[in-house]
């Protein structure tokens, strides 16, 4: 059977994902699979009918090029509009399981969660009802745990510049809720492909646990991804670790709190023995009170200069709020240790904007920095800022952007720049691009449609809206309204790990502690 598995961006980026190398190398050891690879500037020779296109997401204005594909294909971009003789087009992907709802038009089929083993029970599905009729073979893909066919459920709404009145199934023998699907094994994911081709050249990566214990209540990576899984040091870390340094001397843990592995420390050992000392090691963001005087001397010893840790905020409230379990003597901690180690440069992430926040919390972050930079002289320190986005699943989806962030980030650059602290804000108006795609709902398409070919700037997302003024609700609804808690969301037909109602209770702690 002829599949075209494609990713919306360069080559260098989509092979650098590992979710991408894994799917691929899974759809490949598949004999009943014929699988051609294609990016935005290469491709594998592609068949000339493909029964099923997919494409896996894993940045929010990819979408564009979703779009581009599609046509390059000649394949309608609304499901609506394809035929018998167009392929099923899927996706799946961080993006996609997040909220599918604004891209929900452009796909027959989208897949819910991970896909360890959603993919397979997809195609064994698939393999069943080849020979049916379009319609049937949706309808009969939609009773798959996870799979989400978006044109079998109708959505109303209140007004057409209103909120969502309902979303219901199309037939009685659709699944009133799909459910993100979860892998539960401890053999995790590796690299399939080592390239210098890569955007990290020649990296093998190593997923050392998946999700993260410390549920802080904007974070989507923690709340979607639940429950928390350590792969087994046995069965497969060190097996992936061998095999991929056969290949190379780069190696790439990954992981949102991979310094909570309960075998950490062994890890830390296996990587010490001295066939590896020409290993280059990279590690994503670690657990701040996890930093230690052997993990900075290790990471040195591997040709490492600096840690990331995410701290949110310099203010204990704020941090209280978000449910980061974090005392400020462990952040200055984790810095001696950093420069005890012999790491050169220490770089911590945090948030403006956060619900609750008030300009004490903000000076807060302020002078934890100073107090860093005058109590640990000679280690370099980044402090990279993004502004609050809402994600669906987590307790604080019913928030909106806070419209004064911009300014916050400004006083932040302003307060840092005279002690040589090299802050690093993100985009305000990327903020606000991606607080729309995290909260839009079906509407949304057209924007999306109408902003591909006005650019990708937030000026092109504003020109879109006054376009179809009166059709769907402002850019501000979306964006920057706190939502009613009994409000309809437009993922509400759409089950994550934990329930509307434990949101709830979680949220309700956060306001307490505000």
């Amino acid at each position: 059977m002829p599949l075209i598995f494609a990713f919306p961006n360069e080559y260098s980026v989509g092979i650098t994902s590992l979710g991408y190398q894994v799917v691929w190398a899974m759809l490949a050891q598949r004999p009943d699979i014929a699988v051609s690879r294609l990016f935005t500037d290469v491709r594998e020779p592609l068949p000339l009918a493909a029964e099923l296109l997919g494409f896996s997401l894993s940045w929010e204005l990819d979408y564009v090029n979703v779009l581009n594909m599609l046509e390059q294909q000649q394949v309608p971009l609304r499901s609506r509009d394809r035929s018998s003789s167009h392929p099923l087009v899927f996706g799946g992907g961080p993006v996609l399981t997040a909220n599918p709802e604004p891209f929900a038009v452009f796909f027959d089929i989208i897949l819910l969660g991970e896909g360890e083993t959603l993919l397979d029970d997809f195609l064994d599905a698939y393999q069943q009802i080849r020979g049916d009729d379009r319609a049937t073979q949706l309808k009969a893909l939609a009773q798959i745990p996870g799979v989400y066919v978006p044109s079998l459920y109708a959505v109303t709404y209140i007004a057409n510049d209103g909120p969502i009145a309902s979303i219901l199934p199309t037939a009685a023998d659709v699944p009133a809720t799909v459910t993100k699907q979860t892998y539960r094994g401890n053999v995790l994911s590796a690299s399939t492909v080592v390239t210098p081709k890569a955007a990290w050249e020649n990296i093998f990566m190593v997923e050392v646990v998946r999700s993260c214990p410390e549920m802080c209540r904007f974070c989507l990576a923690s709340y979607l991804t639940l429950p928390f899984r350590t792969a087994s040091v046995e069965a497969s870390l060190i097996p992936a670790i061998e095999r991929g340094l056969q290949a190379t001397q780069r190696l790439g843990l990954l992981g949102a709190s991979i310094t909570q592995h309960p075998e950490f420390e062994t890890l830390l050992d296996y990587i010490n023995r001295p066939q590896y000392d020409n290993v280059r090691l990279s590690m994503s963001s670690v657990r701040t009170n996890t930093v230690n005087q052997k993990l900075a001397e290790t990471l040195v010893k591997h040709d490492a200069r600096s840690i990331t840790i995410a701290i949110e905020s310099g203010s204990q409230r704020l941090r209280n709020i978000v449910n980061k379990k974090l005392e400020t003597d462990e952040i200055v901690m984790a810095a001696q240790q950093a420069k005890a180690g012999g790491l050169q440069a220490l770089k911590l992430y945090g948030m403006a904007g956060v619900p609750g926040e008030t300009d004490a919390d903000l000076a807060a972050t302020a002078a934890l920095m100073i107090q860093l930079k005058k109590q640990v002289p000679g280690l370099r320190l980044t402090l990279g800022c993004s502004t609050f986005v809402p994600k669906g699943h987590t307790p604080f989806q019913w928030y909106g952007v806070n419209r004064q962030a911009e300014k916050r980030l400004q006083f932040l650059q302003k307060k840092l720049r005279p002690y040589g602290i090299d802050f690093r804000p993100e985009s305000y108006r990327w903020s606000v691009i991606q607080a729309l795609i995290s909260r839009g709902d079906r509407r949304l398409a057209d924007v999306l449609e109408l902003t591909r070919g006005y650019g990708d700037t937030l000026g092109s997302y504003r020109r879109a809206f006054k376009a179809l003024k009166g059709k769907l609700p402002p850019l501000e609804f979306y964006v920057h309204q706190e939502w009613p808690k009994m409000q309809v969301l437009p993922w509400e037909h759409l089950a994550g790990p934990l329930p509307k109602a434990t949101l709830l209770k979680h949220l309700a702690d956060a306001q307490q502690a505000m």
